[in-house]
């Protein structure tokens, strides 16, 4: 079974890559195993992030690793909080402060003009230097509701309400949001490519 890091310090994210990735015969092995703290995230793209995240870990650790950036886009806020989302309310901010914020500024936005979507970037490198990564990309529709409804999920989760259901995603359950996520089908999608390419 081969041995790969997953560059990730949310504990959302990494139990949620963890349980799509069961099955794929890889042993998946957080980055906190290896003592990694995570590089500053300053790329200019979703996929520029999560390339210096793989890259990061895979150096410390010496394997190959898996990594995902994702943001939240609201049209009717231009695309914001986008690349910024876990920092939407500021360097230190928590997942409440964040809703909060997201809130406060649709506060006078219709119903009908909330729309939204979650976007993932997930990529794979073999090697720090990879000069080939493997990059997959998802989106996930939505629209943001009016209060926060729900306790799975993370993030901006118990606000944004899934197209073609009534419930957030944090009313899903584990299983249902892995099945159709941005991530998880960013990460599935990442899965069939890695096994296309002898992994």
């Amino acid at each position: 079974m081969r041995r790969v890091v997953l560059a990730t310090a949310n504990a959302g994210k990494l139990a949620e890559m963890c349980a799509i990735l069961a099955g794929h015969d890889l042993e998946v092995i957080p980055q906190s195993e290896f003592g990694i703290t995570p590089p500053a995230e300053d790329g200019a793209s979703l996929i520029a992030n999560a390339l210096i995240k793989a890259r990061h870990a895979a150096a410390q650790a010496g394997l190959p690793a898996i990594a995902d950036d994702s943001g939240l886009e609201v049209d009717a806020l231009g695309g914001r909080p986008g690349l910024h989302s876990a920092r939407y309310a500021g360097p230190a901010a928590a997942a409440r402060d964040n809703n909060e914020l997201l809130l406060a500024e649709l506060a006078l936005i219709p119903d009908g003009r909330r729309s939204a979507r979650y976007r993932c970037a997930m990529v794979f490198v073999r090697a720090a230097a990879d000069p080939l990564p493997v990059i997959t990309e998802a989106v996930w529709e939505g629209r943001i509701g009016r209060e926060p409804r729900g306790v799975g999920g993370f993030g901006f989760d118990p606000l944004f309400i899934v197209n073609g259901d009534s419930r957030t995603a944090a009313e899903l359950s584990a299983q249902e949001k892995n099945r159709v996520s941005h991530r998880g089908q960013a990460l599935l999608a990442l899965a069939a490519r890695m096994r296309e390419a002898g992994w």
